[in-house]
C-alpha cells in the first residue's frame, strides 16, 4: 500500500516539474523573441533619426 500511494506522489512531482521545465522553456523563447523585436525597432528608429537629423531646427 505503501508502495502505491509513493509512486502516486512521484507521478505527481514529475508532472508539476514537467509542467514547470515547459512554462519555463516558453517563457525564455517569449523573452528572446520580444527582445530581438524590441531590438531590431530600436535600430529602426535610431537609422530614422541619423537620416532626418538635417531636418531638425533647435
Amino acid at each position: 500500500m505503501k508502495n502505491r500511494e509513493s509512486r502516486n506522489m512521484n507521478e505527481e512531482i514529475y508532472k508539476s516539474m514537467r509542467f514547470s521545465a515547459i512554462c519555463n522553456i516558453v517563457l525564455g523563447v517569449l523573452l528572446i523573441a520580444s527582445g530581438v523585436a524590441a531590438g531590431v525597432m530600436m535600430f529602426i528608429s535610431g537609422g530614422r533619426l541619423l537620416r532626418n537629423k538635417s531636418k531638425i531646427i533647435f
